[in-house]
């Protein structure tokens, strides 16, 4: 026999790499072959329930580090309120509809207007379903667990139908209209845009000031006088109709140069020198309010331009006087409709002239810029043309510019509900909190919501039109169409005449003749999204509503979260979310928007490739993904190291316990010795603040928490002097079992713990666990289960381990000093103050084996010279005496005090006669 077969050296199969990016694989597939996400929605039957309702990420592309960063938090949330009470089922969803998809077709050569509007959908469909088949492969690769099988698609039937059904109840309140009022317009998108869908960026823009000669000056003004206005968009002077002044400010008459100008009484310096003007003398001043009902003559047409009054004008830039054109601007528009001014907008879907504007039929808007300035500048009405660098909204997809276009388009009114709207959201908690002021600010000031698109590719708006062209919206009509979608799918519209789309023997007062027309636009695609309350939670019976969570970007405050709020609360009269939380942007290393064009994007597919999903999982784990987050190469392989640290420790405590039976040799916590209880105690520490931050959402706390614990609880103390016991004591000694049972309990623990974050390997190392449960998935969250002695041991072990580190820090210098190698080559003789020693007393353990020292003393003498001073005591770090043991590696005075083992110490030889009476007989090999 060898000396080391008479020790309890560490066993176990468990693999000390994980080799993640093989294996996860086979454990998701055997989690899908077994249903495991099927077992536990049935073991949570009954439970209260925990829904996230998920935001759809569109179908289009392959999935991103975002949407790693999103799915797996959702992840994590709902597996631990799966394991910890909660009914939690969690159905993923898809936004499909729109533009992006119509975009991906025109570049594979699709030509929408050359086809027919069904084969053409159909094309659409198949392609979003083919995105939607990739991006859930990803994100099972995530190891994301829901119900993969029944996803909600905004292109289901059943959907559509229940947005249909919304829309109706909002047509039934009266907040759907139809009007001409400016809105976003996209030429490259060829469709309106919400809010939402706008983004700013930079662009180079001509700045002009014009002259408007007097008309009609009243007795005011004389004709030989102009106004004179500032625009940045020359292109819609052709549409001027009106100057707007402020009614509240002060207005001059001024003589410059020679020429007799009005301006802001406050922009005259400013003038003087943009202008260039010399010479500038104020003739009068007059309020803005008496310049109303006055009369100017547009530059360049013989068509009068009317003074009228608006609070918008403001003194911070240009002359305080605006140009106005009631077709291309929202104020514009709010002022011109007071006074009952033409909505003139003569731009087609194109960004072109139309034929109402002859002399520039054709012409794209921006390039007629140039052509008005000119024209201009050569009849004398330009005073100044220069550019400047200003932000303007981009078509977010396109990210092209966009312009306001007053078009008849379909509306729903923000008005009418807005106070029930902020209402609602007063009663949802927002983490981070700020998020409540964003949103709730956003609802306060937003304008009606535009929900008509130009589009083929998405749900059409029910709505059909009498001969005399009025629209038609009952609930019957409405009603009856959603049911043909739920049946037939949106796409019933476009393939049957309005005829027969109509409820059977339907008639109207208003086509006598019997003959209907249909809308051609389709739904904002936000209202697709903002309907998933109804098309997910209301319709399927294992899911709530309101929902408890929604989890998307901070971009959603203006986008999901805000149109499922409008619908949710205009259809059912209540907010369909508890609870909002949002999340940061993913950048690279340098804090810029990752950008395939830019070359910086890291697909998770790649590091799934190097390092394994597990990962990622926990780098977002690690994440403050309250605010945006920088990603890189380097972040992935810190996480790496984490997680080799997390995989090796509980290696060593399966390896440690493999011959250990928690039915058969469990101690009870009355039993433990002292330091047992000290880790079990800070092991229900843990089980409370980590289960603490999980229902906080704060996933980087439990990290960090379970990281400190491993780390500094286990690694660094107690499994690094546990090896002097579960190796050296005999087997079934009461201090090994003892010790096994708290590694146990605190393996079962850690896995239970981490497996929301790490399902793969919590499920791994189940597998060497004598658990009752199939899958740690299918397992419950521990519970901290507090002792009555807690704050006893907490008060004693707290002065132990700050005793420990001024020991450390001698064994520290000793080393440096040469006089030691190893800590078991160290005798350290303590001389405590009484509080010390009181508290070292009440532990009643072998400090020396806790300390990892071969020999230690406490002393009452009065501490030598050479001793280190701490507060509390003094230490005193010396050579051991004696030999080496061969058998714990302790230098002890009683190695060889047994003849029998002459290179064992006494308690080595004890427990070997004891255990293996042959050898001294036989003896050892060499």
């Amino acid at each position: 026999m060898r000396v080391k077969d008479t020790l309890n050296l560490g066993k176990t199969k468990f693999p000390m790499r994980g080799n993640l990016p093989n294996k996860e694989a086979e454990w998701q597939k055997d989690w899908e072959e077994n249903k495991v996400y099927e077992k536990r929605q049935k073991l949570n039957e009954g439970k209260p329930t925990f829904e996230l309702l998920d935001g759809p990420p569109f179908a289009n592309g392959d999935i991103h580090m975002g949407h790693a960063l999103n799915k797996i938090s959702k992840d994590i949330i709902v597996r631990y309120k799966s394991m910890d009470g909660y009914r939690s089922p969690y159905v993923p969803g898809w936004d499909t509809h729109g533009l992006p998809i119509e975009q991906q077709l025109a570049k594979k050569g699709v030509k929408r207007k050359e086809i027919g509007m069904a084969e053409y959908r159909e094309m659409c469909r198949k392609f979003a379903e083919q995105e939607i088949a990739k991006q859930m492969a990803g994100f099972k690769r995530l190891g994301v667990s829901a119900d993969w099988d029944h996803p909600y698609i905004t292109y289901q039937p059943e959907f559509e139908k229940e947005e249909v059904k919304v829309f109706g109840e909002m047509v039934n309140k009266g907040y759907i209209y139809r009007g001409k009022k400016p809105v976003y317009w996209s030429p490259s998108s060829e469709s309106t845009l919400a809010e939402a869908e706008i983004e700013y960026k930079d662009i180079k823009s001509p700045s002009i000031f014009v002259a408007f000669k007097v008309r009609d000056g009243k007795d005011l003004l004389d004709k030989d006088t102009s106004f004179i206005i500032w625009t940045t968009t020359p292109w819609t002077m052709p549409s001027n109709l009106a100057i707007c002044v402020n009614p509240k400010f002060d207005y001059a008459l001024v003589n410059a140069d020679g020429k007799k100008y009005v301006v802001a009484e406050e922009r005259i310096s400013f003038l003087k020198e943009t202008l260039g003007w010399e010479n500038v003398e104020t003739l009068k001043t007059f309020k803005g309010s008496e310049l109303e009902g006055l009369k100017a003559t547009h530059p360049f047409y013989d068509r009068e331009s009317l003074l009228i009054l608006g609070n918008h004008v403001t003194l911070d830039d240009g002359t305080g006087l605006v140009h106005t054109a009631p077709g291309f601007g929202a104020d514009d528009f709010v002022v011109g409709m007071k006074y009952k001014l033409p909505i003139f907008s003569p731009i087609d879907e194109h960004g072109c002239f139309t034929d109402e504007v002859p002399e520039y039929k054709g012409v794209f808007y921006d390039d007629a810029n140039k052509l008005i300035t000119k024209r201009m500048q050569d009849n004398g009405s330009l005073l100044k043309l220069s550019f400047f660098t200003h932000s303007y909204p981009h078509d977010w997809r396109t990210k092209k510019p966009v312009i306001f276009r007053a078009t008849p388009q379909w509306f729903a009114s923000i008005d009418d509900f807005r106070d029930q709207l902020l209402e609602e959201l007063e009663k949802v908690s927002f983490i981070p909190d700020w998020g409540k002021k964003r949103l709730y600010n956003m609802i306060r000031d937003r304008g009606d919501w535009v929900i008509s698109r130009q589009r083929a590719w998405g749900v059409p708006l029910p709505i059909f039109y009498g001969e005399n062209g009025e629209p038609i919206m009952t609930k019957e009509i409405i009603d009856h169409v959603a049911d043909l979608f739920g049946k037939y799918g949106s796409g019933i519209w476009f393939e049957k005449d309005a005829k027969d789309l109509l409820p059977e023997g339907y008639t109207n007062p208003n086509s006598p003749n019997g003959k209907f027309t249909k809308e051609t636009d389709i739904m904002d695609v936000w209202f697709d999204s903002g309907t998933a309350h109804a098309g997910v939670a209301k319709l399927r019976d294992n899911l709530t509503f309101p929902a408890d969570l929604v989890l998307e970007g901070s971009d959603q405050y203006r986008g999901w979260f805000n149109s499922l709020l409008i619908t949710s609360v205009a259809a059912f009269g209540v907010a369909p979310y508890k609870a909002i939380l949002s999340q940061g942007f993913t950048l690279d290393k340098n804090g810029v928007k990752m950008s395939k064009s830019l070359g910086n994007v890291i697909a998770p597919s790649d590091i799934e490739r190097q390092f394994g999903a597990e990962i990622i999982r926990l780098w977002v784990a690690s994440v403050d993904a309250s605010s945006d987050v920088q990603v890189s190469v380097d972040s992935f392989k810190q996480s790496s190291d984490s997680y080799r640290k997390i995989r090796n420790t509980i290696r060593f405590m399966l390896a440690n316990t493999t011959d250990f039976d928690p039915k058969e040799n469990r101690v009870d916590y009355k039993d433990l010795r002292p330091e047992d209880k000290y880790i079990v105690m800070k092991l229900n520490d843990l089980i409370e603040s980590v289960l603490n931050d999980y229902d906080k959402f704060d996933f980087a706390s439990v990290n960090k928490s379970v990281l400190k614990f491993l780390t500094n609880d286990l690694s660094t103390f107690y499994l690094d002097f546990a090896k002097d016991v579960v190796y050296i004591d005999p087997e079934d000694s009461h201090s090994r079992r003892s010790m096994q049972t708290v590694i146990y309990d605190s393996a079962v623990a850690l896995a239970k713990l981490l497996t929301p974050i790490l399902p793969h390997t919590m499920e791994q190392v189940w597998e060497y666990l004598k658990e009752p449960e199939e899958y740690v998935q299918l397992a419950e969250m521990p519970k901290a289960e507090k002792q009555a002695d807690f704050d006893e041991i907490r008060s004693t072990w707290d002065t132990f381990m700050s005793f420990r580190d001024d020991i450390q820090k001698s064994l520290e210098v000793a080393r440096d000093n040469k006089m030691i190698g190893k800590s078991l080559e160290a005798k350290v003789t303590v001389y405590p103050n009484d509080d010390l020693k009181a508290a070292l007393a009440k532990i009643d353990s072998n400090l020396g084996q806790l300390l990892i020292v071969s020999q230690f003393e406490i002393s009452d003498q009065p501490a030598p010279a050479d001793a280190d001073q701490y507060t509390e005591e003094s230490v005193l770090v010396q050579k051991a005496e004696g030999k080496v043991c061969t058998r714990c590696r302790m230098t002890k005075t009683d190695v060889g005090s047994d003849s029998n083992f002459p290179d064992f110490c006494a308690r080595c030889a004890k427990i070997v006669t004891e255990q293996y009476p042959q050898t001294i007989s036989e003896g050892f090999e060499d």
